[in-house]
């Protein structure tokens, strides 16, 4: 009988071989070619600081794009979309962009190029309805590379319209676990993405680095902490060093689109780890000035600290998972719950490393999130990080704790 089913092996094979299947379709991992001569369309032309354009993240003052999942929306007229990225555009960097409320595309993008997003046979462009006018949105995908924006164009006679942001927004403040790190579309297929996508109609900021620590010292390659770096544009990455040397921008947090009303921080499993030589001390101190820097810079934001997750192991005859700095961040969170910090609160600027008494009280603004059941040890790749399921199941966990917490309602009904 074996020899009838041959075939059908033999298919199986090719299949496996030659095809990756993504939910039981083919997954496109050669992305089209979108780069074009620019010279030979009529186009209108605006440049990166265009009014019309709203940049979301982080982008600094050479409209270069940081951390994870950086993007930019805009409103436009007609049926084209083109980009010229800058020369210090990183080859390669994969982008996902999308109009409307379609899926996303993707496509690999060149320094010094012009590539055609948009045209007459984009699914949706000449659809009028629910969105309008037409959006269109880019995001960076890869959280090591980014893109810096030259010109966007549209077609000859045609307009860009400045779209008005989302009434809510949230922060993820992170390392790998936030920013994507090992899923398939690192950025946009993070948890973050997911809670900030998840909720619908909310702007979402994603300031995470993979391997950098809390605590503001070298952490797998990263030679500064978020309690520090958070407050500049540029992330730790060989590129900054590359543009910005020594001298960062500082974030201007005046000129933020939106400012966040939930901050969710996820930090400490590089800390944890002994080869960075973290104390618990240490730790505990510079996760009070992160919280106090956010409280700072927003001052009616809610805070959401992440219970860690450090993998599982194997536990007789099943298994277990890691926690670490378990009694430290309750610590963390029951003390700017306490009366002594709330009657007389201080900020933090990892600027100026300077602390400062605020004269008047606040309300009570930080919380505890468990992660504790939501991921199982088949959630984990074999890298240690989330995989996509993983992901999922993290920012469904997370999008149900924040509507019943605040109050949010999930308003996402159709778009990914």
């Amino acid at each position: 009988m074996l020899h009838r089913n041959i075939p059908y092996l033999l298919g199986l094979c090719a299949l496996a071989s030659g095809t990756i299947l993504q939910n039981g379709q083919a997954r496109v991992t050669d992305y089209p070619d979108t780069k074009v001569d620019a010279s030979t369309y009529d186009l209108e032309t605006y440049n990166a600081d265009a009014a019309e354009i709203s940049y979301k993240g982080r982008w600094d003052s050479k409209k270069v794009s940081w951390w994870s999942a950086p993007g930019l929306v805009f409103g436009f007229t007609g049926n084209t979309v083109a980009i010229t990225f800058g020369d210090l555009t990183i080859d390669t960097t994969l982008v996902g962009y999308r109009i409307g409320g379609m899926d996303w595309s993707f496509t690999n993008v060149t320094a010094g190029c012009t590539h055609l997003l948009v045209t007459a046979d984009t699914p949706g462009v000449n659809e009028t309805y629910p969105v309008s006018p037409l959006t269109f949105e880019l995001r960076v995908t890869n959280w090591g590379y980014g893109v810096q924006i030259s010109q966007v164009h549209v077609a000859a006679g045609e307009s860009l319209v400045k779209i008005a942001p989302y009434g809510r927004t949230i922060e993820v403040i992170g390392d790998s676990l936030s920013s994507g790190m090992y899923t398939s579309y690192e950025g946009l297929s993070s948890f973050a993405y997911g809670v900030g996508a998840g909720l619908g109609n909310t702007e979402y900021y994603v300031t995470a680095y993979p391997g950098i620590c809390v605590t503001d010292q070298y952490c797998w390659g990263n030679p500064r902490g978020q309690s520090h770096q958070w407050f500049y544009t540029s992330d730790t990455s060989w590129r900054a060093s590359q543009i910005w040397g020594d001298e960062p921008e500082p974030w201007d947090f005046s000129k933020q689109e939106t400012t966040p009303d939930i901050v969710i921080i996820n930090l400490g499993t590089n800390d944890n780890n002994e080869a960075n030589n973290v104390t618990s001390e240490a730790y505990v101190d510079a996760y009070k000035k992160l919280i106090q820097g956010v409280h700072g810079k927003y001052p009616k934001a809610q805070v959401i600290v992440m219970q860690l997750w450090l993998g599982f192991y194997a536990y007789g005859n099943s298994y277990a998972q890691n926690l670490g700095y378990e009694q430290e961040l309750q610590d963390v969170v029951a003390y700017f719950s306490s009366d002594e910090y709330l009657s007389a609160p201080t900020i933090w600027d990892g600027t100026t490393n300077t602390t400062t008494t605020l004269d008047e009280s606040s309300e009570s603004f930080v919380h505890y999130f468990s992660t504790k059941g939501i991921m199982q040890h088949n959630d984990i790749g074999p890298l240690w990080h989330p995989t996509d399921v993983g992901a999922i199941k993290v920012a469904a966990h997370l999008t149900q704790f924040i509507k019943l917490t605040f109050g949010w309602d999930m308003v996402a009904t159709g778009p990914e």
